[in-house]
């Protein structure tokens, strides 16, 4: 298990401009954002079109462009991860989505072709363009499910991240549920008719 206290002054002399604090920061941190990573992936059907090392290595592109960024604690880290592991997944969605549509790509016959699973790319983008609708209604819900569903947070890592109790994070991650709940069958009804 990473140390906290190690972690947390890596980040701020990171933050600092310390750039060899963070070749010292990233092997400590690489196993949890390995385990982050899985974690989202593993409910994903077999041959899905992202891999875990391939997510952890978009998601460290990301999080090294954070330059703005005064980093506080790990917990500070991790949710940041877990943003950037949404933003990755549905930069990957997007792509797929599109290449499903043709997207500029080599016409191969259907036979030579291998499966790709469309279906969970065009769930997940309408996630996230209902996440982005509770985000403007209410940020830390939007962040719960951020970081309980893209991070694969526990109820009590959430709560001790966003600072609040652990009965604050079980009740607004059930409403915000339900509330993404309504706005994807909303969304599938008008997609319909």
């Amino acid at each position: 298990m990473d140390s906290p206290r190690e972690i947390t002054q890596l980040l701020v002399a990171w933050g600092q401009g310390d750039q060899s604090a963070l070749e010292r920061l990233m092997p400590l941190v690489e196993k949890e954002l390995r385990r982050l990573a899985r974690g989202y992936l593993r409910s994903e059907k077999r041959g899905y079109w992202l891999q875990t090392t391939v997510l952890i290595d978009d998601v460290y592109l990301k999080l090294v462009d954070q330059t703005q960024v005064h980093w506080q604690n790990r917990n500070q880290f991790y949710a940041l991860a877990a943003t950037c592991m949404r933003r990755v997944l549905i930069d990957y969605a997007r792509t797929h989505r599109r290449d499903k549509r043709g997207g500029g790509a080599e016409h191969i016959p259907l036979s030579d072709a291998p499966p790709i699973p469309v279906e969970k790319s065009v769930e997940l983008l309408a996630l996230d363009e209902a996440l982005r609708k509770l985000a403007e209604q209410d940020e830390r819900k939007s962040k719960i499910v951020e970081m309980r569903y893209f991070g694969g947070y526990s109820v009590k890592e959430a709560a001790e991240i966003l600072e609040v109790s652990e009965a604050t994070v079980e009740r607004e991650w059930r409403m915000a549920r339900a509330w993404l709940q309504r706005e994807l069958e909303a969304g599938q009804a008008g997609e319909e008719s």
